[in-house]
């Protein structure tokens, strides 16, 4: 469950990846390059929130089922 959750930050960060990419496009040669690093970087950071989430749903470590059955037992 804390994989599909991670999808989430992950779509922002690739969207903003993609906004970053286009403004480096359109500036000078200095800010292009420097754009292009931190648009890999955010992407980079993208590809990461997926991978920590699936780790952490297949090793058992999610605290959202528990967090759901807390919450539905004190249900009235």
């Amino acid at each position: 469950m804390c994989f599909f959750f991670s999808l989430m930050p992950a779509t922002i960060f690739t969207i903003i990846g993609y906004f970053v990419l286009f403004a480096a496009s359109k500036a000078d040669s200095g800010i292009t390059i420097f754009g292009w690093v931190l648009a890999i970087w955010i992407f980079v950071i993208a590809a990461f929130i997926p991978i920590a989430g699936a780790y952490v749903t297949l090793a058992g470590l999610c605290p959202i089922k528990d967090i759901l059955r807390r919450l539905h037992s004190a249900r009235p």
